[in-house]
């Protein structure tokens, strides 16, 4: 499970979500997917529960690629400095 980093402010978008650091005052977008799946753990839930979801909304999407997209999501979350472990 992860949480935004203090000072990072989330709004959903017609196409995704928007990330701002007030720290940085840097704002990022994200897709579709990646909203799921960020939205999927600020939930509470676990990377599994983010790949099921990505499973479930995208029927050409295999366990596999769901779960590479997860990580790799996570992964530049992480490096932009947006989220922290809950």
């Amino acid at each position: 499970m992860i949480g935004l980093k203090p000072g990072v402010l989330l709004t959903e978008t017609e196409y995704g979500m928007a990330l701002l650091d007030q720290d940085s005052a840097e704002y990022w977008t994200l897709n579709p997917t990646a909203a799921l799946v960020l939205q999927t753990l600020l939930d509470g839930q676990g990377t599994e529960r983010a790949v099921a979801e990505l499973i479930s909304r995208y029927e050409d999407v295999d366990a596999d690629l769901a779960a590479r997209d997860v990580d790799r999501i996570v992964g530049e979350l992480r490096s932009a400095g947006l989220v922290r472990p809950a």
